[in-house]
């Protein structure tokens, strides 16, 4: 079988190499010639004209038709030369004789004189062309070039035996196979085995055969689909990865199924082979499955409160790999009003409803439980705190839109979310969680239907502790050298031709650890040391450049680079005393930071692109038309906020938005790139709505590239804080 899908994929490969391969005809290759003639002067003439010319040929001397017949039969001849002035049989015998054996040989007839009328009735018994015999050149001309159209035209016939052995060979494999299988045209199914008739409940192949593909599948799964399909075509697709949609089947029922794609090319264009890979299900003890759901609650199958703190209080022992843990306490506002209104048994069902939208919108690693009454808590792994907030807002604004409805009953209802961020301020989980419930009701105060992010440890006097310690740590990481670059690689949706990074920074403690940003930036920002950093990092990024092959790279500016007006003075002077290639460069700043500090992102950003530096907003939203920031800082990049990744597979008024926001980018000539991208089912709904890049541990992890940090030595920390410093 691996032989067989082997020789299917190169089917389109040899296809296009077929006329390569007959362009290696340039007369080193030996050429078969019969010689038709009583003359044996005749072969040596043509023997010898085509080896001046180059051409290595073999000349079987036919003296009469009967020695014809022998040779056609005996020998590969690719070309007949008849003499008509020392030949018995004209040119149409020779034909019809030639023509039993082998109707594809050219026939070139030759006399002592051709002209125009000679040449039209020669051609018209059968010849290919008719030459005088003392105009040795063109008969050069002519050979060549009747043995080329012969063997393209051969190359070219045996391609289309073998694109029509290959799909006779991949129907057959189609049909024998037990796992389910399609071929699909532009959207269109084209062929499917019994297997997929069977998993699709259909009547028999008519039933599918002609019609659209995403008409099999649910619409929360069409965008990745169409994204996939698009991708295979292109050769952007991986071979062992798969995508995971939801079918549709005649009985209206969905199933969770996993996509294999392969791309064939066959003479009416390419199709993509879908396959439906089969899934390992692993038989769990019933006993088991109780104890499980013990352990749940009935009405939000989220955790019981006692489970659900026990299994956060293991969780926080340990750091996320990437970001930080953060505390989500979510309740419905004014639940009292869906009780009168829905009644006692049917409020519970509300819930179970409102669970259900929060459930779709968890990550794999995020834990959800029950902890009192109505509201919910969630432990979530994200990039930051604001990533929290930003994903509390989407609960809000999904609650508010949705129609809750419980047999002939129907309401509506907003939600508050609370949202904190792990921190060693907090001595105990008590002391976190009461942060997070706190969150929640200063949101509620504010208004409700909002998430609200805790700040208070900013003004606690343990963090103000906290941050003195920290400022030592980052004072002496700087002198001794002991931050490290990291890089994570952008990849092209579109085309693989620029080689790009993210570049990252990290920390090693005098222990020898690392340690992760979500621990030492906040404290760098709050303590106005993160300019220091950024200008680090920007000494690291041409260093990098220098040592690797990297087309671009992207580096983070920080809000106090962006007010500091001596950054980008600071900038020109560091990188033309590197003689750096500016356009390898791309600064990049949050959109939050740009839009609130506007005058000082455009001044920056024009000096910089005086430079050749390039461009970005990162973090950018799209739950709002947001274009004007766009016409006034003309950034060369948009990154798109990495917390819309998860929702966006399933949520078509999401894909929308991203839509919009692609075309004003393109109308705009300006570059979109996916943050935080996790999976092949994101990679295909980004490549659908026609965004140009991606980065995330999809496309690779972070990797740290620079292990010995030269560019900072200890004299260097006052040179970085010179202008408007610590």
């Amino acid at each position: 079988m691996l032989k067989l899908l082997a020789r299917l994929t190169k089917y389109g490969y040899q296809r296009k190499t077929a006329v390569a391969r007959i362009k290696d005809l340039n007369g080193h290759q030996s050429i078969s010639i019969a010689v038709l003639t009583n003359n044996q002067d005749d072969v040596e003439v043509i023997n010898g004209t085509l080896r001046d010319a180059g051409h290595a040929a073999r000349c079987h001397w036919i003296s009469s038709p009967d020695k014809l017949a022998d040779t056609l039969a005996a020998e590969n001849v690719e070309l007949l030369i008849l003499n008509c002035d020392r030949y018995k049989d004209s040119i149409r015998q020779v034909i019809k004789q030639k023509d039993r054996y082998n109707p594809e040989i050219p026939l070139i007839a030759m006399q002592q004189t051709a002209d125009e009328s000679s040449i039209q009735d020669a051609m018209q018994a059968g010849a290919c062309d008719l030459v005088s015999t003392s105009l040795r050149k063109r008969l050069q001309s002519v050979v060549i070039r009747e043995l080329r159209a012969l063997r393209v035209e051969r190359a070219l016939n045996s391609t289309l035996q073998s694109a029509t052995a290959y799909k006779h060979q991949l129907k057959d494999h189609m049909e024998s196979s037990s796992s389910s299988i399609a071929l699909v045209q532009e959207g269109i199914f084209m062929d499917v085995n019994d297997a997929w008739i069977r998993q699709f409940k259909a009547k028999d192949k008519n039933e599918l055969i002609g019609m659209p593909v995403m008409d099999t599948f649910e619409a929360e799964s069409q965008a990745a689909l169409k994204g996939a399909l698009i991708a295979t075509i292109e050769g952007k697709w991986q071979k062992k990865e798969k995508l995971i949609v939801k079918s549709r089947v005649d009985s209206g029922d969905s199933d969770e199924v996993h996509l294999e794609f392969r791309k064939f090319d066959f003479d009416d264009g390419p199709c993509v082979q879908i396959r439906i890979a089969p899934q390992l299900k692993v038989a769990q003890e019933p006993t088991k499955l109780v104890h499980d759901a013990l352990k749940r609650d009935p009405t939000t199958l989220f955790f019981h409160r006692a489970q659900f703190l026990e299994r956060i209080s293991k969780r926080l022992k340990s750091k996320p790999p990437q970001g930080t843990h953060c505390l989500a306490y979510i309740k419905p506002d004014k639940f009292g009003d869906v009780h009168r209104k829905m009644g006692i048994l049917n409020s519970e069902e509300v819930l179970a409803q409102l669970s259900e939208l929060v459930r779709k919108r968890l990550h794999p690693r995020d834990i959800a439980g029950r902890f009192e009454g109505t509201s919910l808590m969630v432990l979530l792994e994200r990039g930051s705190a604001r990533d929290a907030q930003v994903w509390g807002k989407q609960i809000c604004d999904l609650i508010a839109k949705h129609t809750f409805e419980v047999d002939d009953r129907s309401t509506n209802m907003t939600c508050t979310v609370g949202a904190c961020a792990v921190s060693e301020v907090f001595g105990s989980l008590e002391e976190f969680v009461s942060a997070t419930v706190n969150a929640h009701a200063l949101g509620v105060a504010a208004g409700g239907n909002t998430s609200f992010l805790d700040e208070s440890a900013e003004e606690d006097t343990k963090q103000r502790e906290f941050d003195a310690i920290w400022v030592k740590h980052l004072k002496a990481a700087l002198m001794d050298g002991r931050f490290r670059l990291a890089q994570l690689p952008i990849a092209g949706l579109r085309s693989d031709s620029v080689r790009m990074y993210d570049l990252l920074v990290r920390m090693i403690d005098e222990q020898g650890n690392s340690v992760l940003p979500s621990e030492f930036l906040p404290a760098a920002e709050r303590n106005n040391m993160m300019k220091n950093i950024d200008r680090w990092m920007l000494q690291s990024a041409v260093d990098f450049c220098n040592k690797n092959q990297a087309d671009r790279v992207f580096v983070r500016l920080s809000r106090q680079s962006i007010t500091d007006s001596t950054t980008a003075a600071w900038m020109e002077q560091k990188l033309d005393a590197h003689d750096f290639d500016c356009s390898r460069l791309v600064i990049q700043i949050p959109e939050r930071d740009a839009a609130k500090h506007i005058k000082q992102t455009q001044a920056l950003v024009k000096h910089a692109s005086k430079l050749g530096i390039g461009f970005a907003l990162e973090h950018y939203g799209v739950d709002q038309d947001r274009f004007q920031i766009l016409d006034i800082l003309k950034p060369n990049y948009i990154k798109l906020d990495g917390e819309l990744m998860h929702t966006l597979m399933t949520d078509s008024n999401l894909q929308l938005s991203v839509g919009k926001v692609v075309k004003a980018a393109q109308e705009r000539k300006i570059k979109t790139i996916a943050e935080r991208v996790e999976n092949a089912n994101a990679m295909a709904v980004l490549f659908q709505l026609g965004l140009d890049f991606m980065q995330g541990h999809y496309v690779h992890e972070p990797e740290v590239v620079l292990q010995e940090a030269q560019l900072v030595a200890s004299s260097t920390l006052a040179e970085l804080t010179a202008a408007g410093g610590n």
